[in-house]
């Protein structure tokens, strides 16, 4: 049966799990910088997730998400072999890779470095040479350093606390990438609105271009509800339809880390609800 759960792996125990899903229609469709939007029970939210990973010839689309509330806490119980309700994609715009002379530096943070992978992984097919840099706080909560050493000629690793690789910001390595005379041809970056603001800084600084994924920002995912309204170049942007990827250099991030807290305590009060009825269902 489509959208049937065929594995799951908790990457970081109460947090971030990775599904394996049979989405045959998806993954036949489905490109670097794709998401899907996904439904869990008939009364509740859709949700879009991007695609971590795509097998065409397995029908299989992965996707990593952090829980961080109501839905993403309903998903977080579903088991192998149970099923997602709906599952619609692939959507928005492809992550546009061709043939680089200069090596692609793909650089990752949180649950992004997942979504990260799956570009990286076209770049390699590609022909690229692709470097990966990827951060955390703490080692425990680094993802996908094995599935990008499998992709990339290179992974270079930053934790806050320099429990693995170096201590200190994903965007101190990117500077050392661009400063070691190794043509870099382009940057992307897939995270935080934080950490996608200081690499676009660095990349402006250095003059690389710089592709940001404001995948965060997005609800509905069709363009309808208007709410992952981006300001890029001066000019309104919606970044479901017109993106998620857009030129790093042009994003107004101040605006977008402003109408990001726009839902957050209608989602805080809707997941503490969820919680509630949970413990509460659990407990008879």
């Amino acid at each position: 049966m489509a959208n049937t759960i065929l594995r799951k792996r908790r990457l970081i125990p109460g947090q971030t799990s990775e599904l394996v899903i049979d989405a045959p229609h998806v993954a036949a469709k489905a490109r670097p910088g794709n998401f899907v939007i996904l439904r869990v029970c008939p009364t509740g939210e859709r949700i879009p997730l991007t695609i971590a990973d795509a097998d065409a010839d397995a029908g299989t689309i992965t996707l990593v998400y952090l829980v961080l509330g109501k839905t993403t806490a309903h998903l977080d119980t579903l088991e192998e072999g149970e099923d997602i309700l709906d599952l619609c994609g692939p959507l928005g715009q492809p992550t546009h890779i061709r043939p680089h002379d200069g090596r692609v530096l793909c650089v990752g943070g949180g649950t992004g470095i997942a979504a990260m992978h799956h570009i990286a992984k076209g770049h390699h097919l590609a022909g690229n040479r692709v470097t990966g840099i990827i951060g955390a706080r703490t080692r425990d909560l680094l993802l996908f350093e094995t599935e990008l050493a499998a992709v990339c000629d290179t992974v270079l690793v930053a934790t806050d606390d320099g429990s693995h690789g170096r201590k200190g910001l994903v965007t101190h390595l990117l500077e050392e990438c661009l400063g070691d005379g190794e043509p870099a041809a382009e940057i992307v970056a897939v995270g935080p609105v934080p950490m996608m603001a200081a690499v676009a800084e660095v990349a402006g600084r250095c003059g690389v271009p710089c592709l940001v994924s404001l995948n965060s920002i997005m609800l509905d995912g069709i363009g309808m509800c208007g709410a992952c309204r981006v300001s890029v170049g001066g000019e309104t942007r919606f970044a479901c339809v017109d993106g998620p990827e857009f030129d790093g250099g042009l994003v107004d991030f101040k605006e977008l880390a402003q109408r990001l807290t726009a839902f957050r305590p209608m989602e805080q009060q809707s997941y503490a609800e969820y919680q509630k009825h949970h413990v509460c269902r659990c407990a008879n």
